[in-house]
């Protein structure tokens, strides 16, 4: 199992103080030299998706770290951001199901969320 490290830990706090819908992360590194994680989020519409990528590349590049690479379709119903070692997919409700990634990568261990988000 690969190790959480900060960057990304911070990448999880973000997603969830911006208030985004079923947060999972997906530890990959022992199916895929792609990335270590999928960190897959939510968002209520287009805006709230557009600001949930913002906010965490924002708060990424606080800390000196910038994506090799951004890719979103242009209703923003699913954005890319590609840290290398994890990868955040940002989706609206129908695109999530749609792909249904955690299914294609159901093999990904499972990481809980729980000691690093809030509880409501």
């Amino acid at each position: 199992m690969a190790q959480l490290t900060e960057d990304l830990i911070t990448a999880v706090k973000v997603l969830d103080a911006k208030k985004a819908i079923d947060l999972r992360l997906l530890d990959i590194s022992e199916q895929s030299s792609l990335a270590d994680f999928f960190l897959i989020a939510s968002g209520t519409s287009s805006t709230h998706t557009g600001s949930l990528a913002d906010e965490v590349e924002f708060k990424l590049k606080e800390r000196g770290l910038y994506p090799k690479n951004i890719q979103a379709d242009k209703g923003k119903a699913w954005i890319i951001l590609d840290y290398i070692d994890f990868i955040i997919h940002i989706f609206d409700k129908e695109t999530r199901e749609f792909y249904s990634l955690e299914r294609l990568w159901r093999d990904g261990a499972d990481i809980d969320l729980t000691e690093i988000t809030t509880v409501d």
